[in-house]
């Protein structure tokens, strides 16, 4: 099947069907129009996956995917312009150009997490771009996947445009097949499999992955503020399950009592007194990460460490916001992603060894910072290596379309959003034009001495030797 799907696409781009501007401007124009006549319905379907609230739908997914389609629409026209840069005087006389042209064919592989944005997001830019595009959902989040099945093709170019369901064996199946990119959204084991696959063809690929994002929380902040914005950048996304969301605070020994206390208030405030009970809250995605998540507390080194929530119910899939106060650091909780709704506190003696900690872990997708101390903020900006981070504030950097979103190291590998989306999945051609004037006669054979010092001097920028090489010297024996 997926041999098929394949041919069909690169058969359509071969084509041309997918590379005039006008293309996908309908393509995105008619996504814009599915977000709009179809929100309760994909509202709907996070809500049967995820058991999402209405208001983080809308919020994190919907908006977000309508507002990069827009974003998209407007700048597509100006991003597929080739780009005039300037000449080398070793060219004398010619012009450059870059020139943006589509990969080709190309596999988008989604999360379960966000599955509406973390689907259409990428598929925007590839559409933006001129790709023929294959989605393949997640299979963790079904309402979601088969939302997509039934509505892109209502929608877009299916000749161009197709969804794939399905789960290991049709993303095997997938990644067997030649494509001009994989753009893949999921966790770093997935991902290596993935970069494998895509090494038999020399597909280029884009991961973006996770890892545990610390949160810095200095002594001198507001802590009202502060805290309300940690708890719902933890459990008001998705209850801990994004990538994005803090998998850590680190703040000094002398500060976490306060700390602690007042995201007890906040928890208790957003959540109630039974949090299990609160619309508000989302579900685990299944039993697997259920029991996945439960494992971790069940050593008795971190059960103890428990200092506020670690409510579960395995009917609902449901887990309450837990804080944890210095678990030791050799266990699966604090070596693994969390993704989920514990989070635990490091303290450290002085804040400023919180960067030391940071570095010597993993390079995280995010990283956060609470503080009014500009000294420390400049440290931290220039020496805590991240895919992106934010000061006082958790998460809302990826709401930004100027802002390139990714990870590095083994956070993942290239960005998107904005035009970064288009420029993932756009290939920069480099374009010399010339005409037969300006023949420099000391570039061929045979090389003589005279010639090797006129090439010489163009090379390092002489306008003699560009004078001289324009006016035929050495002269050429015909």
């Amino acid at each position: 099947m997926a041999e098929a799907v394949v041919r069909e696409l690169r058969a359509s781009f071969t084509a041309g069907r997918t590379r005039p501007v006008e293309w996908r401007a309908a393509q995105l124009t008619a996504l814009v129009r599915m977000i709009e006549e179809k929100e309760a319905d994909i509202s709907a379907a996070l809500q049967a996956d995820l058991a999402k609230p209405h208001m983080e739908s809308y919020l994190h997914e919907i908006s977000l995917a309508k507002a990069s389609c827009k974003f998209s629409l407007k700048g597509m026209k100006s991003w597929t312009k080739p780009e005039k840069v300037p000449s080398a005087i070793t060219t004398f006389p010619s012009t450059a150009q870059i020139v943006p042209e589509p990969l080709g064919v190309v596999l988008i592989i989604s999360a379960w997490n966000y599955p509406f944005l973390l689907s259409i997001d990428p598929v925007i830019g590839a559409i933006a771009a001129g790709n023929a595009v294959v989605l393949k959902p997640s299979e963790i989040a079904p309402a979601t996947s088969s939302l997509f099945a039934k509505l892109l093709p209502e929608y877009v170019d299916n000749s161009c445009i197709k969804v794939v369901e399905g789960g290991v064996d049709e993303t095997t199946d997938l990644l067997e097949q030649k494509w001009d990119k994989i753009f893949y959204t999921g966790n770093g084991t997935i991902g290596r499999i993935v970069m494998t696959a895509a090494a038999k063809h020399l597909t280029p690929v884009a991961l973006e992955l996770g890892g545990k994002c610390p949160v810095i929380v200095d002594s001198d902040v507001d802590l009202h503020v502060a805290v309300k914005r940690i708890a719902v950048g933890k459990w008001g996304c998705n209850n801990g399950q994004a990538c994005i969301a803090p998998d850590y605070i680190i703040t000094t020994k002398s500060f976490a009592p306060e700390l602690v206390d007042s995201l007890k208030r906040v928890i208790k405030r957003f959540y109630g007194e039974d949090p299990l009970q609160s619309a508000d809250l989302s579900r685990i995605v299944n039993s697997k990460h259920f029991n996945r998540l439960t494992s971790l507390v069940e050593d008795k080194k971190v059960a103890d460490k428990i200092v506020y929530g670690g409510q579960t119910d395995e009917k609902q899939l449901k887990i309450a916001p837990t804080l944890l106060l210095d678990v030791p650091l050799d266990t699966a909780l604090m070596t693994g992603e969390i993704f989920g709704p514990y989070l635990p506190i490091v303290t450290v003696e002085k804040i400023e060894d919180s960067i030391d900690f940071i570095n010597s872990k993993t390079k995280p997708l995010a990283a956060y910072l609470f503080t009014k101390n500009k000294k420390l903020q400049d440290n931290f900006v220039t020496n805590v290596p991240a895919g992106g981070m934010l000061v006082n504030d958790v998460a809302l950097h990826l709401t930004n379309p100027h802002l390139p979103f990714g990870g590095v190291g083994e956070s993942g590998m290239g960005s998107y959003h904005g035009k970064f989306s288009f420029d993932c999945f756009t290939h920069k051609k480099a374009v010399l034009i010339r005409g037969f004037g300006g023949e420099a006669t000391a570039r061929y054979p045979p090389y003589t001495q005279e010639k090797q010092k006129i090439l010489r001097g163009l090379i390092n920028g002489s306008f003699i030797a560009l004078i001289l090489a324009l006016l035929g010297f050495p002269r050429e024996k015909r």
